[in-house]
């Protein structure tokens, strides 16, 4: 039994150590065009990369999330910072760090406070949608570099027309090389403990050190300079620290939602939970100390994660392994960095996400008829108008869809099932029988403020349907708390209801509720909140016999 543990544990540091290896240098290769993109040295890319995949292996959730710099954050970081104007280069680094550790400090008060869940309000259909879209976006933009072309859009389809309308201007061997590779990355899928996408770019690197790639118009990643670097604090002026404080809480939407869209797809996909306020404090973990060591900001990035699951990573030892990897690589292997072609980079990344290319998720929610519009729709939202505010409209959809549900609620009548005792919905079981005087409603969701007002009026429909109705029984067994306008609500209606000459009995009441309710309004509530609907029906009788 001992040995066949240490038999597996073997078989788990190996996997995580290969997949670590793979995901190290995919992530050298885009430091460097993430550096460029943010007007950062490759270092400020490279730190980053360190600090979050150590500190995400400390203490985040996921055993495939990869904490990196990302293209929208490294976008938006240079937005923040040229918006600003410093006078130099060293003032724009220290914009960035400062607006880097702002971001990670707000993720941890949010962590704090418990606000991790409010991603919840990101539905799987959204989730599925923009990271089909969000695919299809990086393996696009991966295409130029494939094929050695110099583009001018930036949108996914105008990006795909002009390679396309271009392929006169190709490089043919970058192409070749990179189309090459692509087939070598598929082939290897087939074994899954080979490293493929390390091979390729070692494969990669001895080509560059042994034929002149320039002469060949292959691009490689060029000259890479990185130092050791120093813990401290930014020093900028209070009046730019808070400047800085108001923006950082663009970057942290955009932090959360492109690392909880990672995080959670792959969860979903291995049947695996995480916790969301964990990954928030991590999250401002990794931040935090990246903008403290001059780093650039870091979040868990589709195609990385994605890459990381692909490699066969199997615990968040993989992470740290590629770490590592980048560690070595920083300090030891500077020139290698530099001798990467950039073709070979674009098919590593491409193969990464070539599965999540799949359309079956989407494709089940059109046999369920459940949710496909807004998959759809947030499809269309990432590729019309860009990762950035494609993901926002996303996250919109969820909510405008959540409260579209709260908007228009649900309520079941219930009836006795042949003398059991047992209520039902009456609707399912037609044969079930209704008490005189009596009506007996249940929401289908909690009451707070947004449902409360919906659910009543709803309710009141319902006695306005049956006229020898003198008691109704509303069953709060999917409410676990009440806020105050839902309270203030309930005592309103109880008013309503008197002018009618009907009571209302709660059923199924918690403790906390019936506290609340005694406490804020007892000449309403007093001996009129039950454990059960039975409970409630018999004092319903009890009442109808005296009234």
């Amino acid at each position: 039994m001992k040995f066949g543990n240490k038999q597996s544990s073997r078989k788990l540091l190996i996997a995580d150590f290969i997949a670590g290896l793979s995901v190290a240098f995919i992530l050298l290769p885009e430091a460097v065009a993430y550096a460029g993109i943010a007007h950062l040295p490759i270092q400020a890319a490279i730190t980053g990369a360190i600090v979050g995949l150590f500190s995400y292996g400390c203490v985040g959730g996921s055993p495939f999330a990869v904490v990196a710099p990302t293209s929208s954050a490294a976008a938006l970081l240079a937005a923040v910072v040229l918006s600003l104007r410093p006078d130099n280069s060293h003032l724009a680094a220290g914009f960035g760090a400062a607006l880097v550790i702002l971001t990670g400090i707000g993720l941890m008060i949010f962590a704090k406070a418990g606000l991790g869940r409010l991603s919840a309000f990101v539905s799987r259909p959204v989730l599925r949608g923009f990271s089909f879209a969000l695919a299809i976006t990086i393996i696009i933009k991966q295409l130029p570099l494939l094929v050695g072309l110099s583009v001018h859009g930036s949108a996914p389809l105008p990006l795909l027309i002009e390679v396309a309308a271009h392929t006169h201007d190709w490089s043919i061997w970058s192409a070749t090389f990179g189309f090459s590779a692509l087939l070598i990355l598929a082939i290897l899928k087939y074994w899954p403990f080979v490293p493929g996408a390390f091979l390729v770019l070692m494969t990669g690197i001895i080509l560059s050190n042994r034929l002149d790639l320039g002469d060949l118009q292959v691009a490689t990643v060029g000259v890479v300079s990185i130092k050791m670097p120093e813990l401290n604090m930014p020093g900028i002026a209070l009046e730019q620290w808070l400047q800085l404080a108001e923006m950082a809480f663009g970057l942290m939407i955009i932090i959360v939602a492109e690392s909880w869209g990672s995080i959670r797809s792959l969860s979903l996909k291995h049947g695996e939970a995480v916790e969301p306020n964990r990954e928030l404090s991590a999250l401002g973990i990794a931040n935090l100390f990246s903008g403290l060591l001059q780093g650039m900001p870091v979040g868990a990035g589709f195609s990385a994660s994605s890459a990381s699951e692909s490699a066969g990573a199997q615990t968040k030892l993989a992470g740290i392994c590629a770490a590592m990897v980048l560690l070595v690589m920083a300090t030891l292997g500077q020139h290698w960095i530099g001798d990467i072609p950039e073709t070979l980079v674009a098919a590593a990344v491409i193969n990464a996400l070539s599965h999540a290319l799949n359309p079956m998720a989407l494709i089940r929610l059109w046999r369920m008829d459940r949710d496909q519009y807004l998959a759809i729709a947030a499809v269309a939202a990432v590729l019309a108008f860009g990762v950035l505010h494609g993901m926002l409209i996303a996250i919109g959809l969820s909510l405008a869809a959540a409260i579209r549900s709260f908007s228009q609620p649900l309520v079941r009548e219930l009836a006795e099932l042949d003398d059991t005792r047992d209520y039902v919905d009456r609707q399912n079981h037609p044969n079930s029988k209704i008490r005189p005087n009596i009506l007996i409603l249940r929401p289908e969701e909690p009451l707070f403020f947004a449902s409360v007002e919906g659910v009543l009026s709803e309710s009141l429909k319902r006695l306005q349907a049956r006229d020898d109705v003198r008691i109704l029984i509303i069953s709060l067994e999917e409410t676990a708390n009440l806020d105050s306008t839902t309270l203030e609500c309930l005592a309103e209606f109880v008013d309503q209801l008197k002018h009618r000459q009907t009571i209302l009995l709660l059923a199924r009441v918690k403790d906390p509720i019936s506290q609340l309710l005694m406490n804020s309004s007892a000449d309403n509530f007093q001996d009129k909140l039950f454990w059960s609907v039975n409970d409630a029906v018999i004092a319903a009788e009890i009442l109808g016999a005296t009234n």
